[in-house]
């Protein structure tokens, strides 16, 4: 088996990051490796973005290191770079060019743009020709947002960081993107970091999950794993004294203790056993509500 930390694409050791008195990323330690399709979840101001901006050197830490492709995201070379697409949760578009020419800036950049691939997504998304002429501030949401998206695709970048990509897309438009996603990225074995609060996409192209809450990675794994091992136990507070195999919280229900286990095969089956006890399987918005519940 490899070892994830030696070959880790992305490694972030003891991160730290504050705004004021807030402490967004605390001493946060995380590792993506090459090729992995990880789902980041978090509630809304949980520091996903904030996060997501660390790992890419585009904001900087109170503490900590960041590498990738072991270098320094602090001083990376304009060769990692140009093996990063970035989309960010607000755009960032030079809104008073026309798509042709935003594009055409960004072509000269990348020694790896791939001109058939932009020409192709933008006949694939049905991007109106006329419009690709008009400002781009001019442009609505959703278009700018597909904008953003081609844009962070054309050069065939190695690590794709989506920041809620598909916020500003509608039905279609998500399907189309994820699609996208799946045929052409993620089977060329791109490593993507995908953060939305939208969890069947999740559930569509995510291989793996991370849970974001008071700053640390709480949980990680398996996308199937973790949702085939995912258990609410409800039961008498007696019977659950001590720390259950595999437990990852607990809280009070009225009179009874709630505990949320990970765990595989019978483990459980002589607390089930008990009167009063209640084991329950666990969907992705379940295991989502508990891993980021306050308290």
């Amino acid at each position: 088996m490899t070892d994830l930390h030696a070959s880790a694409l992305v490694r972030m050791s003891s991160v730290s990051k504050h705004f004021g008195a807030r402490q967004v990323l605390d001493r946060l330690d995380w590792q993506v490796a090459p090729g992995q399709v990880i789902g980041l979840l978090g509630r809304n101001g949980a520091g996903k973005s904030t996060l997501l901006e660390c790992m890419l050197g585009l904001r900087e830490t109170d503490g900590g290191s960041a590498t990738l492709f072991g270098e320094n995201v602090a001083a990376l070379s304009d060769g990692a770079r140009a093996r990063i697409g970035y989309v960010p949760q607000k755009s960032d578009l030079f809104d008073w060019l026309t798509p042709l020419q935003m594009l055409a800036y960004f072509e000269a950049m990348y020694p790896r743009w791939n001109k058939a691939k932009v020409e192709g997504l933008l006949s694939r998304w049905n991007f109106d020709p006329a419009k690709q002429h008009q400002p781009i501030k001019k442009l609505s949401g959703g278009e700018q947002q597909r904008l953003s998206i081609i844009r962070a695709l054309a050069h065939d970048p190695e690590l794709l960081v989506l920041d809620e990509p598909v916020s500003a897309l509608d039905p279609v438009g998500r399907r189309d993107f994820l699609r996208e996603l799946v045929d052409q990225v993620i089977e060329h074995g791109t490593t993507v970091v995908f953060s939305t609060h939208i969890l069947s996409d999740l559930e569509r192209v995510a291989f793996d999950l991370a849970f974001l809450k008071d700053g640390r990675i709480a949980l990680q794994g398996q996308t199937d794993a973790l949702l085939e091992g995912a258990r609410r136990i409800v039961a008498p507070p007696h019977l659950v004294q001590g720390r259950l195999p595999g437990e990852l919280r607990r809280h009070r229900e009225g009179a009874l203790t709630s505990v949320i286990v990970q765990t595989e095969g019978d483990e459980l089956a002589h607390l089930h056993a008990n009167p009063g006890v209640r084991v329950e399987a666990l969907s992705l918005e379940d295991l989502f509500i508990e891993m980021t519940r306050e308290g």
